[in-house]
């Protein structure tokens, strides 16, 4: 049996942490693959590593001193060799960085050595084999990933090595450049690994205990999901429940390799359970995750025009313009084209006017105070009338609804809110579910 274990910046922020994750090691002989992030924030540190990293490049880029920055990430791993008696020489590594420090260094290459210095000191820390991720993430010069060649690697290599740490968040490209993943993206390499080993299980380490039913910061002491399958995940990721990076489910998903989110702090906590389907029934709805801040472009179009050619129209002007699309509700003579309001800011003005010079278009009106909700449950479609709980609830307590979509999957229910409703309309559904 293989396991792929990743562990996130909070599970390996200091010592005390790495104690915790050998402990975690020790019980279990299955993990066999460790993925590592960088280390994270914790009590006396206020920055990832990885941020102090952007910034250490953006400091290069224009000319500002950055002595200070270099310190402070020195030190931070300096100070895990020192505690813990590593015989890994650090000290060298960051010499070699720092010779090759200038405006002209790669900030993808900049920026990954948080997770390989990481990994060197966890791999010797573990006693396990240290394998860099450039000897078997392999991307296409397009980004997306080789799992051929991924796998190819990585079969070779647990043939010399039967337990190996890898570190997470970059891959190379055909042209040996090393590149990254975007933000969270080592819990991708951690789900390419395990799809490449056709892993039993992939163990995502982070410091909560599974997914919550809605966020902690809006709702107290959220219930959490034990189980939960991957579509029903991909549409909480979609929506802002984050605990999992949403594009690390897909290379899972089609070889049914279950995830399960664990806890490095409480590590008999069973987490959260992700898998294809489950027999059981998880009571009405799953979970409740949402984000603030979209914008609503309701156009009106003739007549005569048929909807289908303006709305193919407005649609190849939002593909131009690289935008993505959250909801496209639509009438008779009207639609909407739903967008985060961040993502339009650069073109905001450029974009309404060619709207409007759009042949068929008669009206254009915005409304940019949205927040989307989804409702998300794998049993909604075997109970009738959860649509209407939804609506009688909201409208009990003085909550109106601006948008409603329903995918014909009936996963999910997504419901458009005034920002200022949004927290009171995530309590309010909370406490009728559950």
């Amino acid at each position: 049996m293989i396991k792929v274990a990743k562990f996130g910046g909070s599970s390996v922020s200091n010592c005390d942490q790495l104690q915790k994750i050998k402990a975690i090691i020790k019980e279990d002989s299955d993990r066999k693959i460790i993925v590592t992030s960088a280390l994270g924030k914790d009590k006396e540190h206020e920055a990832k590593v990885t941020d102090l990293l952007f910034l250490l490049y953006a400091h290069l880029e224009y000319g500002i001193d950055y002595s200070y920055l270099l310190k402070q990430i020195s030190n931070r791993f300096l100070t895990i060799k020192d505690q813990l008696g590593l015989g890994f020489d650090i000290e060298a590594e960051l010499n070699l960085l720092k010779k090759k420090l200038n405006k002209d260094i790669p900030k993808d290459y900049l920026v990954s050595r948080g997770e390989y210095y990481t990994a060197r000191l966890l791999a010797e820390y573990l006693e396990y084999d240290f394998v860099d991720a450039t000897e078997l993430i392999s991307l296409n010069y397009d980004g997306t990933v080789n799992y051929e060649t991924t796998s190819k690697r990585l079969q070779s290599v647990l043939k010399e090595h039967e337990r190996i740490v890898v570190p997470g968040y970059y891959a190379v490209t055909p042209d040996d450049k090393i590149r990254l993943f975007s933000r969270g993206g080592s819990d991708l390499s951690g789900s390419i690994l395990s799809k490449a080993a056709n892993a039993d299980l992939y163990e995502n380490w982070t410091d909560v205990s599974g997914i919550y039913s809605a966020d902690p910061k809006i709702v107290p002491n959220p219930k959490r999901i034990e189980r939960i399958t991957y579509n029903e995940l991909r549409e909480m990721s979609y929506r802002g429940a984050n605990v999992l990076h949403q594009e690390s489910v897909i290379p899972l998903e089609k070889m049914e390799i279950p995830i399960r989110i664990k806890n490095t702090n409480d590590p008999e906590d069973s987490g959260t359970l992700i898998s294809k389907s489950f027999d059981d029934q998880n009571g009405i709805i799953t979970g409740i995750a949402g984000q603030k801040n979209f914008t609503s472009f309701n156009i009106t179009k003739s007549s005569g025009k048929p909807i289908t050619i303006v709305l193919k129209d407005v649609l190849n002007l939002f593909i131009r313009y690289k935008l993505n699309i959250e909801h496209i509700p639509t009438g008779i003579d009207s639609f909407s084209v739903i967008t985060k309001t961040e993502s339009i800011k650069a073109m905001y003005f450029d974009l309404i006017n060619e709207i409007r010079e759009i042949d068929g278009v008669i009206d254009l009106s915005l409304e940019d105070d949205i927040s989307l909700l989804a409702i998300v449950g794998r049993s909604m479609s075997h109970i009738p009338g959860v649509a209407g709980k939804i609506f009688s609830t909201l409208g009990r307590n003085k909550i109106n609804i601006k948008i409603i979509a329903q995918a014909s999957t009936e996963i999910s229910i997504i419901i458009g809110v005034s920002n200022k409703d949004y927290e009171a309309a995530v309590t309010v559904l909370y406490e009728e579910f559950y």
